[in-house]
């Protein structure tokens, strides 16, 4: 439902409302409060908080709250488990920077199989200890999962020790304003090189499950849309256990995104909802994908086959670990819009680059490499360029695109949330929704058919081929002078009925220049030898 709402009900009473699963599943508690208390359901957030005979509930229904994260009706401060953002984060960082110098101390050696089990904890008082520093937030404990396997995944991608702790420790974190619905909060480091994501028990524990199979793979293939996972990690305080992850930053905050989708391939529910239209940049879905782009995303060839391929090979891997609902998170830069908002002097107000704050170098930092594989372009194809090649002022990383109308565009794009295997409530899910919806089209399904459907989605609905309009003239005039060839040759064989074979089409410009230089210029073949056009 859009917006927010809540209704007070009496024990007993039935939501006039409840036409989700959720909402349903939220009724089923009411029984249990064996007294008079009254109860408000959020509809949008299916959270059931009971309150005391008398009081109005004002307080309590203006506490908006998605899942375990919520936000401080007194200070505005978003909280995670009734943990303040600002505490997470000094935690984190705290964490991180003794668990990254503990592990410089250890001998680098080969990944052995326990060491995706290990779990180190180290305790964190305010006023300090021998390995800790004070600090003025509550006391926690800091447990880092499987140190010597991500330090491994973290040097297979370039990331050196110094580079990691100063990203995320040297300046404080900065929280994204526009996280989802997903009930997760996100931190962006202030280079804008890795996002830190809070995750729930379960798909932490599936993470774990996952890291073998995911050394294997990344071993195998560095080449993958897939998330690059540098770190986990779990901060226990107030009694409470929040586990985050690190992985790299697919939405670069320098460059401003015009456009963002989360496409899954299915049409049940997948439009945005008016709430998430309101903000500057929404995040759309598939049904607004293809009312705003029926004609798709146009690409090189060599670019679109790449794509394809990686895409291919990533849902391979996920459905052999039986994983399904995951999505393609893709922003698009507009380099035509961009230049007009140049010329016109607007600077773009979108989240990227407005309420999450612009990037500047620092001067201080001694040069750093970045991670490796990372951008969109090297996630495809290609050994890692240099610097120079992947952050100029054409690609900056992106994926090089055109939409219907020619505009040039940047695609920056990775699968996301992988950490959904097909457990017994995901087939519950997907079986309540096959009753009042056509099966095929929800979100959830089977692994198999899930990677399917999401691959015909990807190559043949959301990216194409950029068609032979968009070659260059020279490229258009040797099509038009090869076409006429053949047809001449036809008619000169005494043959009226043998229909002429059209040529192959070319797949880009290039091509189209070299198979010009090699057949209408000199070759031995039908062109050199057929008589000159008139």
């Amino acid at each position: 439902m859009p917006g927010y709402s809540s209704i007070n009900l009496s024990c007993g009473d039935v939501c006039p409302e409840a036409d989700t699963v959720q909402a349903a599943l939220c009724l089923l508690c009411l029984p249990a409060q064996k007294h008079t208390h009254h109860t408000t359901i959020d509809l949008d957030f299916c959270r059931v908080t009971p309150q005391m005979p008398g009081s109005s509930g004002t307080a309590q229904s203006m506490k908006k709250t998605i899942g375990h994260r919520g936000v401080e009706t007194t200070t505005g401060e978003t909280t995670y488990k009734k943990t303040t953002s600002s505490a997470l984060k000094g935690a984190i960082q705290l964490g991180i920077t003794h668990t990254v110098g503990s592990l410089s101390q250890k001998a680098e050696r080969d990944v052995l199989m326990q060491d995706f089990v290990v779990v180190e904890s180290i305790f964190f008082p305010s006023e300090g200890s021998n390995l800790t520093p004070a600090h003025h937030y509550s006391d926690f404990r800091f447990k880092t999962y499987a140190p010597i396997a991500f330090r491994y995944f973290r040097e297979l991608f370039g990331i050196r020790p110094d580079d990691y702790l100063y990203s995320l420790c040297n300046e404080p974190l900065i929280e994204l304003s526009n996280p989802g619905a997903s009930g997760s909060l996100f931190y962006v480091s202030s280079d804008d090189e890795f996002i830190i994501k809070t995750v729930q028990h379960k798909e932490a524990e599936f993470l774990q499950k996952l890291l073998p199979g995911y050394f294997m793979n990344i071993n195998q293939n560095k080449r993958t849309l897939l998330p690059k996972f540098y770190g986990l990690y779990c901060v226990q305080a107030g009694g409470k256990n929040i586990r985050i992850v690190v992985m790299n930053n697919l939405l670069p905050r320098i460059i401003p995104m015009h456009l963002k989708y989360d496409l899954k391939g299915s049409t049940y529910k997948r439009r945005a909802s008016p709430k998430e239209r309101e903000k500057a940049v929404p995040i759309y879905k598939d049904l607004d994908f293809i009312q705003d782009l029926p004609d798709g995303l146009l690409l090189e060839a060599d670019n679109y086959n790449a794509l394809c391929k990686t895409i291919q090979r990533d849902c391979l891997l996920l459905q052999s670990f039986k994983i399904m609902d995951y999505s393609l998170l893709m922003g698009i830069h507009n380099m035509d819009q961009a230049s007009r908002e140049r010329e016109r002097g607007v600077s773009n107000s979108g989240d990227s680059a407005g309420s999450e704050g612009a990037v500047t170098p620092d001067q201080r930092r001694p040069q750093a490499q970045k991670s490796l594989y990372c951008t969109a372009m090297e996630s495809i194809q290609g050994e890692a360029r240099g610097k120079g090649a992947l952050d100029s002022e054409d690609h900056m990383g992106g994926i090089p695109a055109r939409n219907n109308k020619g505009e040039r565009l940047l695609i920056y794009i990775g699968i996301i949330d992988i950490l959904q295997s097909y457990r017994f409530i995901k087939k519950l899910e997907h079986s309540w929704k096959a009753l009042v919806h056509d099966g095929d089209t929800v979100s959830v399904h089977r692994p198999g058919f899930y990677a399917e459907r999401f691959q015909q989605f990807m190559c043949n609905t959301v990216f194409k081929k950029i068609p032979r309009k968009y070659c260059s003239p020279l490229c258009r005039s040797y099509c038009i002078q090869l076409r006429c060839t053949f047809w001449l040759s036809g008619v000169q064989s005494d043959r009226p009925d043998l229909v002429p074979r059209t040529p192959p089409l070319v797949d880009s410009a290039a091509d189209c220049e070299a198979n010009l230089s090699t057949s209408s210029l000199g070759s031995t073949g039908i062109a050199s030898t057929s008589p000159p056009l008139r």
